[in-house]
């Protein structure tokens, strides 16, 4: 199954409408090899005819972020697909600075001992964002 074909599955199943921005939304996030902001969303579907707004764009990845279809990376200003849809708990990122490779990793003993150290400082955490930052194989070599 695709990633679109599994967002759809997903947006319906969660009692959300399938339209036609979000499915030209999530059709650009699969095409894309690596982060995309709003604005490379929309200047891809330019380039495809197609025209969605900025905000309409914002409204469905923030959506699509709330239902853990894809995630947004903080350090390069985009968005990418989760890689892994099926598992639950926080994802995870390494950020190649060389090459600019991004891989998502899942670690449920990670998520855990992040949620142990805010509750000892009283706080309850609600969502947990990793990105670690360096080289991979390919460029140490």
């Amino acid at each position: 199954m695709s990633f679109t074909e599994y967002a759809v599955k997903a947006l319906r199943d969660g009692g959300y409408k399938v339209t036609k921005p979000r499915k030209q939304v999530l059709e650009a996030i699969e095409k894309a090899d690596g982060p995309m902001s709003p604005c490379d969303i929309g200047k891809m579907t330019e380039k495809e005819g197609k025209h969605l707004d900025q905000v309409t764009i914002y409204r469905v990845m923030n959506l699509l972020c709330s239902l853990n279809l894809v995630h947004k990376v903080l350090s390069r200003g985009g968005y990418v697909r989760c890689d892994l849809l099926e598992e639950e708990g926080c994802h995870r990122f390494l950020l190649c600075r060389g090459c600019g490779n991004l891989q998502e990793f899942h670690d449920e003993a990670l998520c855990d001992r992040e949620s142990q150290i805010a509750q000892k400082m009283g706080f309850r955490a609600e969502h947990h964002v990793t990105e670690s930052s360096g080289l991979c194989k390919d460029c140490r070599d």
